[in-house]
This record gives C-alpha cells, sequence and structure tokens, in this order.
C-alpha cells in the first residue's frame, strides 16, 4: 500500500508550490475567461504544485460556486499537486472547527491532494488553547488527506503554537510539514526553523517568507509555498534549484533579484499585495488588466504600480 503523505512529501520537496490568486472583474464578479488564462499560463512553469483557497485567493472570502469553479480549474488543468487552504470563515469559536472540516471535505470532493491548515486565531485567547489547537488538527487528520500546519504569528493575525503544541501537531498522522510566515520577524522564523530541524527532522519546512525567501531556504526551508511565486515563478523556482544545487553564486544573485521583486510587491498595507500581483500578471500581459481586481484589498496607488512596471522592466521578464 503507498504512502501518499510520504510521496506527497518528496513530491514538494526542493519545489516552488504558488498560492495562486483568483480574477475578477472591475464589479468584482468573477472573470473565468482571465483564470482560464492564468491557470493555463502557470501550469507551464517550473513549480511543484498549487496551493488554491489560501490567503492570496482569498479562499475564505470566496462564496461556495466560485470556490469550486476555481479548485475545479485547477484540478483539470494540473497533474501535479492541489493545496487547498481550509479554514472559518466565521470566527466564533464553536463553530468554527466544524467550519474548517466542511471547507476540507469540499476541497476534498474538488480533488485537493493536501489540506493547508489556516492558523486558529479564534482559540488565540480561549482558556484551553493549546488543548483546542491539536484537537482541531486532529479533526481534520481523520479526514484522510495529507495536511501542512500554517504558523502564521499573531501579530501578522495568526496564532503563535508553543513548542509542547508544535510537536503534538508534528506527530499527528498525515501531517507532512508546516509552512512557516512570520512576515518581519525573522527571528520566530530562527527559532521555529531550528526547532524543526532538531526535532522533526523528517517534516517538510515550508518557506512562506516572501520577504526573504533566499535567506529562509538557508535557515533549512526544503520548499516555499508562497504568494509571490504566482508571478514569475520560473526566476523563484530557479533560486530554490540553485539553493540545492549547492549553486551559491547564482544562489546569491537570483536572491537579490527576488528581493527586488518582494519589495514591491509585500509593502504596507500588507493586505494589497494580492491586488499588486494581479497587476503585475496584467502588466505582464498573462491576464487582461480587467481582470486584476481584488474586491477585498486596498486601493493602489499610481507609485505602487509604476514600482512594479519598473522592476518588471529591470528583471525583463517575458511571458
Amino acid at each position: 500500500m503507498s504512502n501518499v503523505p510520504e510521496e506527497l512529501k518528496a513530491t514538494l520537496a526542493g519545489g516552488l508550490i504558488p498560492a495562486v490568486p483568483v480574477t475578477f472583474d472591475r464589479e468584482h464578479r468573477f472573470h473565468e475567461r482571465a483564470h482560464e488564462a492564468y491557470v493555463s499560463y502557470l501550469s507551464s512553469q517550473p513549480i511543484a504544485g498549487v496551493a488554491v483557497w489560501a490567503h492570496t485567493g482569498r479562499g475564505l472570502l470566496l462564496d461556495d460556486e466560485t470556490a469550486q469553479r476555481v479548485m475545479r480549474q485547477w484540478r483539470a488543468a494540473v497533474a501535479k499537486p492541489l493545496i487547498a487552504g481550509v479554514g472559518a470563515r466565521n470566527k466564533d469559536a464553536p463553530e468554527a472547527t466544524g467550519a474548517t472540516i466542511a471547507m476540507a471535505s469540499a476541497a476534498a470532493d474538488c480533488g485537493a491532494d493536501a489540506l493547508l491548515v489556516y492558523a486558529p486565531s479564534w482559540l488565540k485567547d480561549h482558556a484551553q488553547r493549546d488543548s483546542l489547537i491539536v484537537e482541531h488538527h486532529e479533526r481534520l487528520a481523520q479526514l484522510g488527506l495529507p495536511l501542512v500546519l500554517f504558523y502564521l504569528y499573531e501579530a501578522a493575525g495568526g496564532i503563535s503554537y508553543s513548542r509542547s503544541v508544535l510537536d503534538e501537531l508534528l506527530t499527528l498522522p498525515n501531517v507532512i510539514g508546516i509552512k512557516m510566515a512570520t512576515l518581519d520577524s525573522v527571528m520566530t522564523y530562527q527559532d521555529v526553523a531550528t526547532h524543526i530541524q532538531t526535532r522533526h527532522p523528517d517534516k517538510l519546512l515550508i518557506t512562506g517568507e516572501d520577504r526573504f525567501l533566499g535567506y529562509s531556504l538557508r535557515r533549512g526551508a526544503k520548499a516555499a509555498l508562497i504568494g509571490m511565486g504566482a508571478v514569475c515563478s520560473d526566476l523563484q523556482a530557479e533560486l530554490i534549484a540553485a539553493h540545492f544545487a549547492g549553486n551559491a553564486e547564482r544562489f546569491l544573485e537570483l536572491s537579490d533579484l527576488v528581493d527586488r521583486l518582494a519589495e514591491v510587491l509585500f509593502i504596507d498595507p500588507m493586505e494589497g499585495y494580492i491586488g499588486r500581483i494581479l497587476y503585475a500578471l496584467a502588466s505582464l500581459g498573462v491576464i487582461p488588466g480587467e481582470a486584476a481586481n481584488d474586491p477585498w484589498g486596498p486601493a493602489l496607488t499610481a507609485p505602487e504600480l509604476e514600482n512594479i512596471d519598473l522592476l518588471l522592466g529591470a528583471l525583463n521578464v517575458h511571458v
């Protein structure tokens, strides 16, 4: 009998897993034609898998019909692993775990290969916080799909896991690894990365650190699941490959270029990064400009857009 979690872990190791956005028109209607064009484009890129319904794809905000159309388009076009973000739209604690399980079941029905578990931030002030975090993940593990944990620290809207909770979660059946997204807390990333490499070396440490991607690889990440990977994927995939090949000169060159990309996409207000990624895709001609809209994000400024255009020109990116 095949070991699906181990096979999936081997497939993802050393690779880029873009967290993909969803295209909307100016009236905030799902732009299916643009989405199909984007799916076709990304499926030709050197990626190890695709993360759908993650924050970049507004997974907790999509209506059920749009969410299923999105997932099914990806499933029909991509033979590589699909990782579905799952969580609770309504953060009412008594119902949140049940809602997460329902979303996970819908993901499985749509063909997801694994689940990326949104941080259960509704539990951060609960008296039984630690035990309920573990129970939340135990119930998801019972669905049978491989799980990727998500460490999003509290200042970024997530929940910090204690070392004992991390140890319990990482020993759950089906857990293949953990995505780290600490945003601007390098110290948190270092400490948790060291703990995982020391105590759980069999698990995938997956970086979600767009703003210090190269460094996060040097500190032990074995794969990258990032929103930035949704654009200029080949550049980031080559960076990861250069790291694991030990090609230091090329790694450093690419790391500088990728940092420059991150520095025009991931800036305050941070919620604007999704719109910036969509704008970059439109600027490259991957999707039409009319489809580069994020209904939930802030309005983007002319200087932001100009900086993206200038950077893409400097990178000499072509579709």
